[in-house]
């Protein structure tokens, strides 16, 4: 049952689309403009670093709020299932941040969401996750590449750490906590197949903080 909460108290933040609302601020739908997509990326693109940053500290806000509720609701009572609790609610934030009911299931792809989680989840994800993203893009300036490397970070961090006891609990739980974390980078990668595809073919867009990536808003 508490599992389920979790999921929902996660969802309802999940629900706050910071892309949606910062582009309905500025007279547009986010999603009809570039990648249709309402995340931290497209927002970059469209609207300028500004606007980039506000959503991306905006979704990975979301994502903290849920796990630390999670955290200290949760927790105290039961703290062998404490990362449990704390994984499905960044899973329910991840999922109304990518499919909220009330824009029609079109939301982003939860990659800011995610840093929410790993920011959030456990001090170990936090150099591992900078790492592989920043140096990525700093190298590439591929913002998908980047968010792909710090799921298959975190989803190996995640067994790893568990294993060793970082997360204190019994082995099927550790079980679970993995399938959550698997289904989450599952979902990441189904939502940036068409990215992926782009990769490969050497399609993809490069992204600049401080170039002009802004497309024009006709």
């Amino acid at each position: 049952m508490i599992r389920i909460i979790c999921l929902l108290i996660g969802y309802v933040c999940g629900l706050f689309q910071t892309a949606f609302i910062y582009g309905k601020m500025n007279g547009i739908d986010i999603r009809d403009y570039g990648s249709h997509n309402a995340g931290t990326t497209n927002a970059l693109r469209v609207l300028g670093t500004k606007a980039g940053l506000i959503v991306f500290f905006g979704d990975v806000l979301k994502c903290v709020i849920a796990v630390t509720i999670a955290r200290f609701a949760f927790g105290p009572a039961h703290p062998e299932m404490r990362y449990l609790y704390m994984i499905y609610a960044a899973a329910g934030v991840i999922l109304g941040h990518n499919f909220p009911f009330y824009l029609h299931f079109r939301g982003g792809k939860g990659i800011a969401a995610t840093a929410g989680l790993i920011l959030s989840f456990h001090p170990y994800f936090i150099p591992v996750g900078a790492v592989l993203f920043f140096v990525t893009f700093a190298v590439t300036h591929y913002v998908s590449l980047g968010s792909l490397l710090v799921y298959a970070g975190f989803m190996i961090e995640l067994v790893v750490l568990g294993q060793m006891g970082i997360f204190e609990t019994s082995q099927p739980i550790l079980n679970e906590i993995y399938i959550v974390g698997a289904l989450l980078t599952i979902m990441a990668y189904w939502k940036h197949r068409e990215n992926i595809k782009r990769l490969i073919h050497g399609e993809e867009r490069r992204t600049y903080l401080f170039k002009k990536n802004k497309e024009e808003i006709k």
